[in-house]
């Protein structure tokens, strides 16, 4: 969209023009020609519009990327992304062709060429990293965890993290679409890798959406829930409409928000009849009972935002969801400059309907230090975007902070910065909780990434790394 320029003269003034530090222009929405990849050079657009084409045609290994890429990409891409699989990667391989196909877009024919284009392309970096991606020194930080937000720990029933008093999120299922190398949940979705091996749910989804909605019938003060995953477009439709009913008989739910990626990854599911048909009858239901029912996606980089996105989304509002919003998580080398994050929003907001509304801190993960920004580095962030996009869809950037929750990049109690450790506050008690009186008193840390810190910080971490 734009690039920040420096002051320059001209040949009649020679008066520097000052440019605003960001320069925004209006881009039209493209959808990159899939035809490009050797493997998809026949594909029609009645397919790649096709949902269960998209989900046939994923590339779950080595072995079909490199039937879709041909002699695009060199020998040392693969070998690259294998070492990773192998050596580092907590998420297996799940890549719609959709996704796949809004990576390196303009990276033309010539294998070195794509190669690089590759290596450097902001969505290939998370969702298919590969070894030469990661932190060498730090690839895990000494106080990462699997489930990193403890949401496991605060179950009420399985798959139900009362983690707010007003709000919990049910995890339907542990299967998404496509699979992200950050996922926050990469302990309990996807298939197990050589890494991790992935806990698995243990009700059958029937039992689990019955415990789940007897929770939410004992427990009148919760009244909003965020209904996720995994990602709720793997829930066959039927079923994801007959407990998004029985969520809307209860009187006291009054917010109801459906987390998927694949709004962004795999638009095509959303743009089904029998989806659309399905949201405008769940959609109707919640406007005659005064319920709030929202979309929350997850687009990190503004080349996923495509004329697909934009229509999928405008479905889904035209048949009466309120609102579809956008959870980005900040990662660097995706979108960790005031530019990458400004173009991004203003292609969601301006482009396709989505409300920009959080970038998440990425979260303290093992192997995932190459992605994470300290705070301090969030705080500028945040501090440079503001007054270009309208206030309401300004993101605001958070840090989930561990026994917390969504914390304001800002709202730190103290910050010491040679160690990079920030610590925070909270106003409310988890339900693990409820009877530890230091819970509001008590200080929670969150660590910078090592290699973000002074020289003195990183030796003091080399000698005492826990």
């Amino acid at each position: 969209m734009t690039a920040t320029q420096e002051p320059a003269a001209t040949a009649t003034d020679p008066t520097p023009i000052i440019e605003q530090p960001y320069q925004y222009s209006r881009t039209e929405l493209v959808e990159p020609d899939w035809r490009r990849f050797p493997g998809w050079r026949e594909v029609t657009e009645a397919e790649w519009r096709d949902a269960q084409w998209q989900r046939v045609h994923c590339i779950r290994n080595l072995k079909q990327l490199r039937a879709l890429m041909g002699d695009l990409l060199e020998e040392r891409f693969y070998e690259d992304l294998l070492a990773d699989q192998r050596d580092m990667a907590t998420m297996s391989m799940l890549l719609p062709p959709q996704m796949l196909n809004t990576m390196a877009p303009h990276a033309g024919t010539d294998p070195q060429k794509v190669t690089e284009a590759f290596y450097a392309d902001p969505i290939r970096r998370y969702m298919l990293p590969v070894r030469s991606d990661r932190e060498r020194e730090w690839p895990s930080h000494p106080h990462s965890e699997r489930d990193s937000l403890h949401e496991a720990e605060m179950w009420v029933v399985e798959g139900l993290t009362h983690r707010y008093p007003t709000k919990v999120l049910a995890e339907l299922l542990s299967t998404c679409p496509q699979y992200c190398g950050h996922c926050t949940r990469m302990d309990l979705v996807g298939n197990s890798t050589e890494q991790i091996d992935k806990h698995k749910l243990e009700l059958k989804p029937v039992d689990r959406q019955d415990a789940i909605i007897d929770y939410l019938k004992r427990t009148p003060g919760v009244r909003d829930v965020v209904v996720s995953g995994g990602d709720v477009a793997n829930v066959p439709w039927h079923q994801l409409e007959s407990f998004l009913m029985r969520l809307l008989d209860i009187e006291t739910v009054r917010d109801i928000r459906l987390a998927t990626k694949a709004l962004a990854g795999l638009p095509q599911h959303w743009l089904q009849p029998k989806v659309v048909e399905g949201l405008a009858r769940v959609a109707g239901t919640a406007g005659r009972r005064g319920v709030n029912l929202a979309i929350h996606t997850h687009v990190n980089h503004v080349q996923s935002v495509t004329p697909l996105v934009a229509e999928a989304t405008r479905t889904a509002l035209d048949v009466g969801v309120r609102d579809v919003r956008n959870q980005g998580v900040l990662m660097r080398g995706v979108n960790a400059t005031p530019n990458e994050l400004l173009d991004l929003c203003f292609a969601l907001q301006g482009e396709a309907g989505i409300l920009p509304y959080y970038f998440y801190m990425c979260d303290m993960i093992p192997n995932a230090e190459h992605w994470r920004l300290a705070v301090w580095e969030a705080q500028e962030l945040q501090h440079s975007i503001m007054g270009y996009l309208p206030g309401y869809a300004t993101p605001r950037i958070v840090c989930d902070v561990p026994y917390v929750g969504k914390r304001w990049v800002h709202q730190l109690a103290e910050y010491d910065r040679e160690l990079g450790v920030s610590y925070w506050t909270k106003n409310y008690r988890t339900g693990i909780e409820l009877e530890d009186p230091e819970a509001l008193r008590r200080r929670y840390p969150y660590y910078d990434p090592i290699y973000t810190l002074p020289e003195s910080g990183r030796l003091r971490w080399s000698e005492h790394p826990s």
